[in-house]
């Protein structure tokens, strides 16, 4: 079980338990049951798309007492309105409990209503207790499910709970946007002074109300110190209460974006992580350091201590897939290339194992964690200076710069060869050695070593680069007759072998002939490299085209399969950064044999614009010399992630390209 017991530390180290009073403001926008037909014409002028409004929501966390130990209790009151049928998923909820050994987090007050507004009456469809159920979804997970009845477009849905948690060092975090327009947030925590906390905000929009007060209170507790049979003792305490509210309203809808990581960084959110508690002249710090919290994961029977737990059994593997090699380079490389090929993810996502990683081994079959490790595990046999590594991927969000195993969500491997820090990733037959997807690209990450050491996987450090080469040979009643060579980047190539795994090749190309929507009838296709898996493929193909014979004048655009056809990004206005999955040079060159009979009457410009004097680059040189046409065009960014300030400028640059890629050369028959 995998929570902060500071709390329970804290009344150990004291022998005394606290009870705190909420001075919060709850309901104070909203009473439940209480719906005025004027809710059911609310609507959000500025986002009409919406399907979903939130009219008010209200949160608030404190501590307090049963008696006999601290709980958190959480309390939280929402209520919308369905505008349409692709609302209805919003009166699904889901709550999610942590489990313990012996406790668990608890929901009571639950109730729930629809409300509908017929012949001028609102009429009230209450949830029942029967239409609740409980799940237990995973080890620590206890899952209560919930659909409001009576739901149809127009209806007020509202619902609220309490949570009481025996395991809360920190107050819950809450989150002021969503995917919906929100008309009213408002969170409320209530903090002791004998703790100290560590806000972490993220969110572009102001806060109507932010605001902080005091209160003092008493704090009553029963002591027991042989226990419940034995005599009990009466304390009490003063403290003071530290009461901080935020508000906000009329908050847009978080939808996503293209390139953009996840709206989670964006969004308007607040979260706690503990820093401190003091007991009368006793300080004492829990935030964790980053030694500290790679000591702990590598004792941690489902991480670092599963690499070692009998590993005996991944010593005749080794020995076998070793044998013979010279280097640590092939050795890792042996080693990589058997796991990969040989246990099977089942994208069970998470930094945790889900079994001991013997069996991972002899069912080949895992997590991702269970197969990275049991590669980590392998390595280490091997001789071989090697280490788990833990990130979180782009859609998970960015890490905290405090040290917060919840931020992560992924584990690779990482070898140190020739003193650099090679990464891993076993779980895909597909990735070469020291390839990870991008998603993997998502800032810092850590090496679980003695001091978490930071390792920069950005995604302006992954490079990839596309290569075409067209040339148009002949041209032979109406059709231009030509062929095309591209060596695509290397994530292009990861998903072209992916489609050929299921399509096949001819599959591959079919797609092809039919994304040329006709203009283009392609033949002879050919792909090398397909079972190189460290480096990008090659695709050739021929192609005809038609050109309109006995035409008097033809046009020719000298950009085929590669040119832009509308702008990347399409929203006027843009709040947040553009974060690419990597950093992209794109060159293409074209040769071009003009047909006998014909001439050039139009050419395209040849043009040279940078973006940000350094920061990208388009280039289209054209020119002609005598019967041949040869042209060539780059696009080329120096960086994967421009501020949201750079946005409208990286708008009129892809527009540009648009424009200048659908110039057309225009050949005009010779007169007789």
């Amino acid at each position: 079980m995998r929570y902060n017991s500071v709390v329970l530390a804290l009344f150990t180290l004291t022998s005394c338990l606290f009870s705190t009073v909420l001075h919060a403001q709850d309901g104070a926008k909203m009473k439940f049951g209480k719906i005025s037909k004027e809710e059911f014409s609310l609507s959000s002028a500025k986002d009409t798309g919406a399907h979903a409004i939130i009219i008010s929501e209200i949160g608030s966390s404190a501590y307090e007492t049963n008696g006999s130990s601290l709980q958190l209790v959480y309390k939280v009151h929402k209520r919308f309105k369905i505008v349409d049928k692709a609302g209805y998923d919003y009166a699904n909820v889901t709550i999610n409990l942590l489990k313990g050994d012996r406790e668990q987090e608890e929901v009571s007050k639950l109730k729930a209503s629809a409300y509908n507004l017929e012949n001028g009456e609102i009429k009230e469809t209450k949830l029942e207790s029967k239409d609740i159920y409980t799940e237990q979804t995973s080890k620590n997970i206890v899952t209560k499910k919930f659909a409001i009845p009576g739901v149809k477009e127009g209806t007020i849905i509202e619902y609220s709970y309490t949570q009481t948690s025996p395991f809360g060092s920190s107050p819950a975090p809450w989150t002021f946007q969503h995917d919906v327009p929100t008309l009213w947030s408002e969170y409320t925590v209530s903090v002791p002074d004998f703790f100290r906390f560590v806000q972490m905000g993220t969110g572009f929009e102001p806060y109507t109300e932010k605001t902080k007060n005091y209160s003092h209170t008493t704090f009553s507790f029963r002591y027991e110190p042989n226990g419940p049979t034995g005599q009990s003792y009466n304390t009490t305490l003063s403290s003071e209460i530290t009461h901080f509210r935020w508000a906000v309203k009329d908050l847009p809808a978080m939808r996503d974006e293209p390139f953009i990581t996840t709206t989670k960084n964006y969004v308007n959110r607040i979260e706690f992580q503990l820093a401190s508690y003091q007991i009368g002249e006793i300080t004492k710090e829990v935030k964790n350091t980053w030694p500290k919290l790679m000591e702990d994961l590598n004792k941690d029977e489902d991480f670092g201590a599963a690499m070692g737990k009998n590993g005996n059994f991944m010593d005749n593997l080794t020995d076998d897939l070793i044998k013979g090699a010279t280097t640590d380079q092939e050795k890792a490389s042996r080693i990589f290339n058997w796991v990969k090929t040989n246990v099977i993810c089942n994208d069970d996502r998470g930094i945790w194992t889900s079994q001991r990683l013997k069996t991972t081994l002899t069912s080949k079959k895992g997590g991702v964690s269970d197969i990275n490790l049991l590669l980590v595990g392998l390595l280490r046999r091997a001789k071989l200076d090697a280490f788990p590594i833990i990130l979180s991927t782009r859609d998970h969000g960015y890490v905290s710069y405090y040290p917060l195993l919840s931020r992560f969500n992924y584990v690779v491997a990482g070898v140190r060869l020739d003193d650099n820090m090679v990464t891993l990733d076993a779980t895909d037959p597909l990735l070469g050695f020291g390839k990870l997807m991008p998603a993997c690209y998502n800032g810092d990450a850590r090496i679980v070593d003695e001091m978490g050491t930071n390792i920069a996987l950005s995604a302006d450090s992954l490079q990839e680069a596309e290569m075409t080469s067209v040339s148009f040979d002949k041209f032979e009643k109406g059709v231009f007759h030509g062929q095309l060579q591209q060596r695509p980047t290397y994530l292009q190539s990861y998903k072209i072998r992916k489609e050929i795994q299921s399509k096949k090749k001819e599959g591959f190309f079919e797609r092809i002939n039919k994304s040329y929507n006709g203009d283009l009838e392609v033949s002879n296709g050919h792909i090398d490299d397909l079972d190189s898996l460290n480096g990008p493929i090659m695709v050739t193909y021929d192609f005809k085209m038609k050109g309109g014979e006995d035409e008097e004048v033809i046009y020719v655009n000298p950009i085929v399969g590669s040119a832009y056809k509308e702008n990347i990004f399409k929203a006027a206005e843009r709040r947040f950064p553009v974060e690419m999955n990597a950093v992209y040079d794109e060159m293409y060159s074209m040769n071009f044999q003009v047909p006998e009979g014909y001439v050039v009457d139009e050419l395209p410009k040849s043009a040279i614009v940078k973006f940000n004097d350094t920061e990208g680059i388009f280039q289209y040189l054209i020119q002609q010399q005598e019967d041949r046409i040869q042209m060539r065009c780059r696009i080329q960014l120096k960086k994967a992630t421009f501020d949201p300030e750079d946005y409208p400028s990286l708008r009129d640059f892809f527009g540009m390209i648009v424009k200048k890629q659908a110039e057309q050369i225009v050949l005009k028959k010779k007169k007789a």
